[in-house]
């Protein structure tokens, strides 16, 4: 079959479709994300970094000055989901030393990734200049994101800070972790259950398609579920290949997983998932 086949682009890239729990799963993420805030009485919810409605952000402080921040990019092919499903996150990692940032975004088709991928830049420059607010280290700042929001993360690796604002260093970002990201945009032009959501063009996918970027100078740990489709894997491989190991020392697939599942590794201490992040950060 073609890999321009819309049956095949839909087989490979509609993740739902090929996790038949991914209901149950949506909603374990939100019981455990409500308990999550819940218990954490020193979060900052709902905070605003932007003009928009849609520009929110929750902070999970670390008991400790100082503190690494770990932004934390919630997935949904930039159209479905959010912050609030995804705060189940963050206790592992605030007991592991990090202060963990989990941003809102606007949502395709009201907005276009292009415009996601700019609020995603206006959150990270406001988590730089708000750090001191709850005591932790602007100099260390990691992003994470999982499916789109892998995406969003290397986008941001790969962001000129000085074009957001004069103030901000030149390397904003001190490394990512993208789970299970997406790093060439064409084959996503072509899915047909994508497709009139996102309105990707030949342009916006060369503008949008990190893996065409030059190399970034600070690192991205990239992985991917080994349940996840063919298309994924090549895209997990794809970030390796063009940006060399040097800029992705970590290109690995986690065993057991597929496309939903392996962001609960980040809630967990014994995952590699989560591993990973508190090299990023420091922490081990």
């Amino acid at each position: 079959m073609s890999k321009t086949d819309p049956k095949w682009l839909d087989l490979q890239y509609n993740n739902r479709a090929r996790i038949p729990d991914h209901a149950a799963l949506f909603e374990r993420w939100r019981e455990a994300s409500a308990l999550a805030r819940q218990g954490s009485p020193q979060a900052r919810l709902d905070i605003a970094y932007g003009d928009n409605a849609d520009e929110r952000l929750d902070v999970f402080p670390a008991a400790q000055s100082g503190a690494p921040i770990l932004v934390f990019i919630h997935g949904g092919y930039w159209r479905s989901l959010s912050k609030d499903d995804h705060s189940f996150a963050a206790p592992a990692l605030v007991q592991a030393g990090a202060t963990v940032v989990v941003p809102e975004y606007s949502l395709c088709p009201t907005v276009s990734i292009e415009q996601i991928a700019l609020q995603m830049a206006r959150a990270l420059a406001w988590v730089y200049q708000h750090a001191a607010d709850w005591g932790s280290d602007p100099k260390r700042i990691v992003v994470a994101g999982h499916s789109a929001g892998g995406h969003l993360a290397a986008m941001l690796l790969c962001c000129r800070w000085r074009e957001v604002a004069a103030d901000l260093p030149p390397q904003l970002v001190h490394g990512a972790l993208s789970i299970s990201g997406l790093f060439d945009l064409e084959p996503l032009r072509l899915t047909p259950f994508l497709k009139e959501d996102l309105r990707l063009t030949p342009a916006s996918v060369k503008r949008l398609s990190p893996a065409f970027f030059p190399r970034p100078k600070r690192p991205l740990m990239a992985v991917v579920g080994a349940e996840e489709s063919d298309e994924f894997l090549r895209q997990n491989l794809l970030i390796r290949h063009q940006w060399g190991p040097s800029a992705v020392p970590i290109c690995e697939t986690v065993p057991y997983c597929h496309h939903l599942n392996i962001v609960n590794g980040l809630a967990d201490p014994a995952s590699r998932v989560h591993h990973l992040a508190l090299r990023l950060l420091g922490l081990v």
